[in-house]
């Protein structure tokens, strides 16, 4: 080992498991894994504060659990049917999900999450999207920050320890049997200097989001970026990594732009590139107003942008022209809450007449058929503008810039019932585990998070118990790992003629907005799938890092860099096998031709479920990524008997 690499401060830690991340999904698994009786436990979070749990919402962030309120039936295998009908959904993880759902909502109410319920103790709900059901509840607009909150109050009252500011940039794995035993973070400190972290651990509960770092236009908050290409680099599967999200949000201040910001009516307006030229731009993409009001009210609740709503009329086509504004003609496009639109107002005044029924009657039900949409939103949401005020911005006085941003992978790491990768030892939770399918009803992700951690934490407590390797064997094992990524950073350090990592990153995530977001065009896809094995070859020769920050920076970089490739391979795998738009994306075969598309909408081949049945699986060997398809596990047909299950479960079968 080089003096450079040798003058780098080294922390040793072990235990029994490692958590990665700070979530509601990290949090909870810690805490799920001391109430069972497993305390040897060690949280290594990038940083506290800056995860998707605690710092994203929309104007009623929802969680989703089995109905517990009011005389509409429900049953735990309704709700795994309804998870299952997402498409691409495995049923026994969909049953899972269905059946620990009341479970793990009750322990939040009792750390003191506050959901709402009436006098008689029934906790109430509405109907979400891609659900027919009253299953949803919310806390407002900040529900996962408060879970994020209690659940962090209780991992603190048991003193769990956590390392806070430590990025893992490798896991560390066996091959025979594919196992891993720990994994290498770094940690850069106050006064500029860099530690390096080593982690010998028996399991690894993986809870660190989704891949937002992927894309520029995102509304995950800046601080989170993901940390998929560990986990990709030794050999864990990926499971639909097609399946992304994407929908209106605010840009200064990442937002979703759902709900009750779009039901209250508000203005869309685009100017150029000086701030000036404004333009009402909706009607270019609708052939009546009250088509073109009513699409702006249904973006509330079909929020996600769908090809299946690109049709005449269809409320998709929002994306489509605030896309279209922005990318196309390279014009600014604003959400204005102080004005009605012009094509609703007849003598200075909305006509609510205009709206079709579902609109009217939602917004006659709300008591809101007055004023302009500020108004309406204080009336109908004050904490949905309450929170914009919060982060500095009055929507009674400013304007919001908008976007198209990724806000979700429903895909992620493949796991299995018990939330094990196919990397034993590796559990990944949360949103970073692709369980999701291709459409899920809003607020299942949040079950998710807490029914995944539930469920590794159970089948660590039971199964794998077994101490840390001894640390000298630890450190023989580890050594070559420990000195090539060690190497890594010090080719990046003495790299002077390179690009900052930051910069180099800010481009590439430009790239893969423009050829794999929620328009996906192949022929652009190849180009960037040459362009991004190229950087990684000569990632070491293009990018510099010249202190600490920038060699953390530089690794974050080079793993968002490969979670591209991987990512981008299942894209194209899939539209080569013959998969057609679906979900949240739209495969372009044509340019948009803007002049059909008031009267015809965007006419386009949907996969119409024709591959409900597949689940696909992606995997990193070497330096090619491998795809295939298998099909989707069944729901379960159980038929419960007490005293089978019983004795099942008391000679510890279960598991």
């Amino acid at each position: 080992m080089n003096k450079e690499i040798a003058e780098y401060a080294t922390e040793y830690y072990e235990c029994n498991t490692l958590i990665v991340g700070s979530g509601c999904a990290a949090y909870n698994a810690a805490d799920s894994l001391y109430d069972l009786g497993q305390h040897d436990l060690l949280i290594a979070t990038e940083g506290r504060k800056m995860g998707t749990s605690r710092n994203t919402g929309s104007d009623k962030q929802t969680y989703y659990k089995l109905s517990l309120a009011d005389d509409k039936p429900d049953s735990i295998y309704e709700m795994a049917k309804t998870l299952f009908g997402g498409g691409a959904v495995d049923g026994d993880t969909a049953l899972v999900e269905a059946a620990n759902s009341v479970r793990s909502f009750f322990k939040l109410v009792n750390l003191g999450v506050p959901f709402p319920h009436d006098e008689y103790g029934q906790y109430v709900g509405y109907q979400t999207d891609h659900d027919a059901t009253q299953r949803a509840t919310s806390c407002g607009p900040l529900t996962s920050k408060y879970m994020t909150e209690k659940l962090e109050a209780s991992i603190k009252k048991k003193e769990i320890k956590l390392l806070d500011g430590v990025r893992i940039v490798k896991i560390l794995k066996e091959n025979e049997p594919q196992k891993v035993y720990g994994a290498i973070g770094i940690r850069t400190e106050g006064d500029g200097s860099l530690t390096w972290i080593k982690l010998n651990c028996t399991n690894i509960i993986y809870a660190t989001g989704g891949p937002s770092g992927i894309y520029h236009r995102s509304v995950y908050p800046v601080s989170q970026t993901g940390s998929h290409g560990p986990a990709f680099a030794a050999g864990a599967k990926g499971k639909n990594l097609t399946e992304f999200q994407y929908g209106i949000a605010s840009v200064l201040f990442r937002w979703n732009l759902s709900g009750s910001y779009q039901q209250v009516i508000p203005r869309y307006y685009s100017v150029n590139e000086n701030g000036e030229d404004e333009h009402e731009f909706l009607l270019d993409y609708f052939e009546t107003p009250a088509d073109m009001l009513t699409a702006v009210f249904l973006k509330g609740y079909q929020w996600p942008f769908d090809p299946r709503k690109v049709g005449k009329s269809g409320s998709s086509l929002v994306d489509i022209a605030v896309y279209q504004e922005e990318i196309i003609k390279h014009r600014k496009v604003y959400l204005d809450f102080r004005r009605n639109p012009e094509s609703a107002e007849r003598d200075g005044v909305f006509d609510f007449r205009l709206l079709k029924k579902e609109a009217y009657d939602y917004l006659e039900n709300s008591e809101i058929l007055f004023g302009a949409p500020i108004e309406r939103l204080l009336k109908m949401n004050q904490p949905a503008y309450q929170l914009y005020l919060d982060h500095g911005i009055d929507l009674s006085r400013d304007p919001l810039e908008i976007s198209v941003s990724a806000q979700h992978n429903n895909g992620g790491l493949a796991a299995n019932q018990w939330w094990e990768s196919n990397v034993k030892h590796l559990f990944p939770v949360g949103e970073v585990c692709g369980n999701f399918g291709v459409y899920r009803p809003g607020g299942s992700a949040l079950n998710a998070t807490q029914v995944g951690s539930l469920r590794a934490a159970q089948f660590i407590s039971s199964q794998y118990r077994d101490l840390p390797l001894p640390k000298e064997i630890f450190e023989e094992n580890s050594a070559k790992e420990f000195e090539k990524t060690v190497s890594f950073s010090e080719a990046l350090r003495q790299n002077d003629r390179g690009q900052d990592p930051l910069a180099y990153r800010r481009q590439f995530q430009k790239e893969f907005d423009q050829s794999a977001a929620f328009l996906r065009d192949p022929a652009k896809m190849e180009t960037q799938r040459r362009v991004i094995d190229e950087r990684l070859q000569t990632f070491e020769k293009t990018v510099r890092a010249k202190d600490a920050a920038e060699i953390r920076a530089a690794f974050v970089t080079y793993d968002l860099l490969l979670t591209q490739k991987v990512y981008l391979s299942a894209m194209l795998s899939y539209i080569e096998s013959g998969g057609k738009s679906r979900g949240s994306y739209l495969i372009e075969k044509a340019a948009i031709d803007l002049s059909k598309i008031k009267t015809n909408g965007i006419p386009l081949a949907l996969d119409g479920g024709a591959r409900d049945q597949l689940v696909q699986l992606t995997q990193l060997e070497g330096e090619q990524v491998e795809n295939r398809y298998r099909d989707r596990h069944p729901l379960p047909k159980t038929k419960s008997w007490f005293e089978q299950i019983y004795k099942q479960y008391i000679e510890g079968k279960i598991i």
